[in-house]
């Protein structure tokens, strides 16, 4: 249930996330509360300020934390929400431009936030809007950014449907306010998901796998989580298995980025399929 504090009442609670240690995730906080219309709270949390919108006939509230947002494992003890989604930086070595979508939890070790082996359970509709947004609004806006899924990766690993959205990849970026407001707006699109469809599970590829956002894009496939090309060596029946389990809306199928998996994984990844049932197809 939710924490007495902050409870919604009857109402579904929706909740966006922003942490104080982050340029990125406080400049889309910002673009959220002056844009869309949030008010302030006489309430706080971490002595910081809470804003609220109703939003889709659902409860919306805007948090702030003073930890660094891969680090929010301590949100599981407090709030069941319907929906977490967190707004934050993405960092990546080349800094090339980017707004993306993913959910967060470890398919292998905690090195970034979370529990070992533990996922957050996926939204994949609400992700789906929130890059339809981003990719709709980029285009509009002539902003030269890559919009894309990301692979599951990094901490918390919540029991309750969670996604980041994320501006990237340097310090340039996370101060753009109009790239911060394309990225605001996608996370208000994401409150209005519908989650009666199925998903699908991506499996293969690069950690920003293009294919799979295209078929997004395309309105082809909505997809969960993605276990990208690098983990595979660590991925095994019980990881595929609780991916499916920890995706809110049905799982159907498997879509297998077939050149981006390497030979020797290929048989382990369709020995799992078949155990758990799935079928899948090579893209």
């Amino acid at each position: 249930m939710y924490h007495s504090q902050y409870g919604s009442g009857n109402k579904k609670l929706i909740l966006f996330i922003a942490s104080t240690k982050d340029i990125a995730g406080m400049n889309i906080a910002k673009h959220i509360i002056e844009n869309c219309g949030f008010e302030q709270q006489t309430e706080t949390f971490q002595q910081n300020p809470i804003y609220t919108k109703t939003i889709h006939n659902k409860q919306t509230k805007l948090f702030f934390v003073n930890t660094e947002i891969t680090q929010t494992q301590f949100l599981n003890s407090l709030f069941n929400p319907e929906l977490f989604i967190f707004l934050s930086r993405h960092s990546s070595a080349k800094a090339i431009p980017t707004l993306s979508v993913h959910t967060p939890g470890n398919l292998s070790e905690a090195r970034f936030g979370g529990e070992p082996r533990r996922v957050s359970i996926s939204p994949a509709g609400a992700m789906k809007n929130a890059l339809h947004k981003m990719a709709k609004l980029a285009t509009e806006k002539m902003l030269n950014y890559a919009v894309s899924y990301e692979c599951t990766h990094h901490g918390p690993s919540l029991d309750s449907p969670t996604m980041f959205v994320e501006l990237g990849s340097s310090p340039k970026q996370w101060k753009d306010d109009e790239a911060a407001d394309v990225v605001a707006k996608a996370a208000i699109a994401a409150v209005s998901y519908c989650a009666s469809y199925s998903a699908v599970l991506g499996i293969g590829g690069p950690h920003y796998n293009k294919k799979f956002t295209n078929l997004a894009l395309a309105e082809r496939k909505t997809f969960g989580h993605m276990i990208p090309k690098y983990l595979l060596g660590e991925v095994d029946y019980k990881t595929i298995r609780h991916c499916v389990e920890k995706t809110l809306e049905p799982v159907s199928s498997v879509i297998l980025d077939w050149k981006g998996i390497i030979g020797e994984h290929k048989p382990k990844i369709i020995d799992a399929l078949d155990a758990l049932g799935l079928q899948s197809e090579r893209i």
